[in-house]
């Protein structure tokens, strides 16, 4: 009891909380999940203060907007305000209801909006959202990880079974389902059931795993149907079900069963992994052990990276090894879920959405369910989407290739939000100026939750105020994108091609300005710039452009604080009121590849990598290393330095002292099996070893699938494709990695960049 008192310290009502059009007109708290019950009604599952679940039914009323009167088809329709396309409301009495309405009104060739999800739907209707004046760590989460014995690519009709289930939660609690391989059915068929019944006691709101849509889940269910065991895990005894589903991060395009279960949800850290990649651009792949990784998560590295044939082994052997590798997945899952979920339980509380369905939703989709809710709530015709149009982008420039020294950057604080408010960039036919009313509001808001942040003490709340100024700061950057958002009712084509313009033209005035102080700009990129100072870059003593060693001992390469303060009280006097410009960071050195392309050596000596062709996820592991300890060597000016590494990295290829993540390499397959198929056939591009792995495997690949491999020795000289094997059938008692094919990766990646070495050697900084 005191521990969920001290959860209900942390959820402390602030002022923006109570702004309407943001959360929600409708305050009800605690609600926990909303599913569609039998007909007219819904669900809402609601979380009482001693922890336990209530399950309320409730009268639902669907509707639709229309374009016209609809009387002539004998429904009654209500006439809305204004003048926008879609002015009329029919409600209806169930959700049956409406889809009948929705084809009588397509077939009598009549125009409407409506949604097809029907909890969007009630939410939007009731002003409603989830997780109101609910802590996150009152949110019961379960983690699931299921280990399976891996078809061999020699035995592709072998059925593969499970090893076993491993379960925790946030309260602490965990249990691991291990299947005796010495009674396989049986003992596959009592964990499923097992599974089933610790989920129903334990009640959990959401479900999470690494990978778990199209790994662990999929799993699951092949061995269940094969088993002939149900898997009803819904509140209300509902079956799991599934529907293909496609979702497009960045660049990537990822094809994975969408799971869903009746008042509960899902959540797969994987993906949560691949959104917090989209901006920081620093994870070395998305599997979990390199996510856990990354975040320092893992509590022996050695046991979370067991897999292939060592976990086979380990267990069949029954060994402590299997049972702890089992344990440590969902450990890792549920850290990696506390650290990237609570923006997503914010935005839960914000967006008309299924907690799960928030998470895959895009920023712009987001922005448009707030906009539709509120036109709704006041009565208000909407309009339709309008016809996308091209328009430039950012302002995206090098000026300069090669290693600068003392470089800072300027930045524009919210540069596209700044751009709107102050120009007043709003969409056209946004009759209520929503838009107007939530960037103002937002950029007070966010501006007050890191207040409240910096100020707070405990860290429990201060972990919740980081996730809401996070959350407010992705929705105020994501305003821009919802005017070019060619499925945003809202969107305004013209308005964002005139905010990208402003900001090209304010970012240029900037770079003359600081040229004309005789400062030099390496790099600018959508609202930042790179340069040195005048100290540095207008020669004499405070000048770098020659002689080796001069990095370090330099007179006069950092300038006074006052050159600085005034470079910035100089810009800021250049820039129009209401954008803010601020010089924030400093750096030892620079390396300027190419556009968007650059590393930096921090005061700390630490090397951060900007850039795909810097540290490309196709390049393998000791590929990437090597590349960022080369540049380092660069920019402290020891290219000198470079041989000893190459030869030190060829020894341990060599005498094969690492383990085979470092050799490895991870293909995310973007084309279907078949249409793979096609383009070789049409010789409109070349084999891949992932997708020849992929056709061998006899498995069902989709694309956003990942496989990892390793080139093989073999007797003759053939291409990789030909000579890759996957990475879990990789044997360290026998190894079989090609030697000779990664020394010349190696020796590949030297000459490639052999330039950074000559520039470097020369020492020719900043001399144009």
């Amino acid at each position: 009891m005191s521990q969920l008192r001290s959860m209900r310290r942390n959820v402390v009502t602030m002022e923006f909380e109570k702004n309407t059009m943001l959360f929600g007109v409708d305050p009800t708290p605690r609600i926990v999940a909303i599913e569609l019950g039998e007909t007219g009604t819904v669900r809402v599952h609601r979380r009482e203060t001693d922890g336990s679940t209530m399950t309320d039914v409730e009268l639902f009323h669907p509707f639709v907007w229309c374009d016209a009167d609809v009387v002539d088809l004998g429904i009654d329709a209500e006439k809305l305000a204004g003048d926008l396309k879609y002015g009329w409301l029919v409600t209806v009495d169930s959700w049956k209801e409406l889809i009948a309405l929705r084809n009588g009104l397509k077939n009598a060739g009549r125009d409407f909006f409506a949604f097809t999800d029907p909890v969007q739907h009630y939410l939007t209707a009731t002003g409603r959202t989830l997780f109101k004046d609910l802590a996150f760590e009152e949110l019961k989460r379960m983690q699931v990880e299921a280990l399976v014995v891996a078809t061999s690519r020699d035995d592709p009709g072998r059925d593969d079974h499970i090893m076993s289930i491993a379960l925790s939660d946030n309260t602490g609690w965990e249990e691991l389902l291990v299947v005796d391989p010495d009674n396989i059915e049986e003992s596959e068929r009592a964990s499923l059931k097992r599974l089933t019944s610790l989920i129903s006691e334990r009640d959990p709101d959401v479900i999470e795993g690494h990978n778990l849509f199209r790994v662990h889940l999929p799993l699951i269910v092949a061995r269940a149907k094969k088993l002939k065991t149900k898997l009803d895990w819904g509140r209300s005894g509902g079956f799991l079900r599934s529907r293909p589903s496609r979702l497009q991060i960045a660049e990537k395009t990822i094809d994975y069963p969408k799971f869903s279960i009746d008042g509960r949800h899902f959540v797969d850290t994987f993906l949560l992994a691949q959104f917090y990649d989209v901006g920081m651009r620093s994870l070395a792949g998305f599997e979990r052990i390199d996510v856990a990784r990354h975040f320092d998560l893992c509590e022996d590295e050695e046991i979370s990276m067991l897999s292939g044939k060592e976990l086979q082994r380990a267990y069949l052997e029954n060994s402590q090894t299997f049972r702890r590798r089992a344990l440590c997945g969902v450990r890792e899952t549920r850290a990696l879920s506390d650290l990237l979920s609570p923006s997503y339980f914010i935005q839960a509380q914000i967006f008309p959405y299924n907690y799960q369905d928030v998470i895959v939703r895009g920023n712009a989709t987001r922005i448009n369910a707030v906009f539709l809710r509120e036109y709704f709530r006041q009565r208000h015709s909407i309009t339709e989407v309008p016809m996308p149009q091209a328009f430039e982008g950012g302002y995206t420039d090098i000026f300069f290739t090669g290693v600068a020294r003392n470089v800072w950057h300027c930045d524009i604080a919210s540069l596209y939000p700044s751009i709107m408010l102050q120009f007043e960039c709003f969409p056209a036919t946004d009759q209520l100026q929503i838009f107007r009313h939530l960037l103002t509001d937002l950029r007070a808001f966010r501006l007050e939750a890191k207040a409240k942040m910096r100020a707070e003490q405990d860290p429990a709340r201060q972990h919740h105020l980081q996730a809401l100024q996070n959350t407010f700061k992705i929705l105020l950057n994501s305003f821009y994108g919802y005017l070019g958002f060619a499925q945003g009712h809202f969107a305004d084509f013209d308005a964002a091609a005139r905010v990208t313009q402003i900001g090209r033209d304010l970012l240029k005035k900037m770079i003359d300005w600081l040229n004309a102080q005789g400062a030099q700009v390496i790099e600018v990129d959508t609202d930042g710039i790179y340069f040195v100072p005048p100290a540095v870059a207008g020669g004499g003593d405070a000048g770098n452009r020659g002689g080796r060693g001069r990095a370090k001992d330099q007179p006069g390469s950092t300038p006074p604080a006052t050159t600085i303060e005034r470079l910035q009280q100089g810009l800021a006097e250049e820039l129009p009121a209401g954008i803010d410009v601020e010089i924030d960071e400093q750096f030892d050195a620079m390396f300027s590849y190419k556009a968007k392309n650059y590393a930096l050596l921090t005061k700390d000596g630490e090397v951060v990598i900007k850039g795909g062709a810097l540290k490309s996820r196709g390049l393998e592991k000791f590929q990437r290393v090597f590349l960022e300890e080369m540049i380092k060597l660069i920019m402290e000016a020891r290219p000198e330095a470079i041989a000893d590494l190459r030869n030190e990295f060829e020894r341990k290829i060599r005498n094969r002292e690492w383990k085979i993540d470092m050799l490895m390499k991870t293909d995310t397959l973007q084309d279907s099996l078949d249409k793979y198929r096609a383009k070789i056939a049409g010789s409109a591009r070349n084999r891949a070893a992932a997708y020849e792995l992929a056709l061998a495997s006899g498995r069902n690949y989709k694309p956003g699938d990942q496989i990892s491999y390793y080139i093989k020795a073999t007797p003759k000289k053939v291409p990789a494709y030909e000579a890759a094997k996957p990475a879990n059938e990789f044997d360290p008692e026998n190894r079989d990695e090609n030697v000779d094919y990664y020394v010349a990766k190696l020796d590949e990646l030297v000459k490639k960049f052999g330039n950074m070495k000559q520039s470097a050697a020369k020492q020719e900084t900043l001399a144009l």
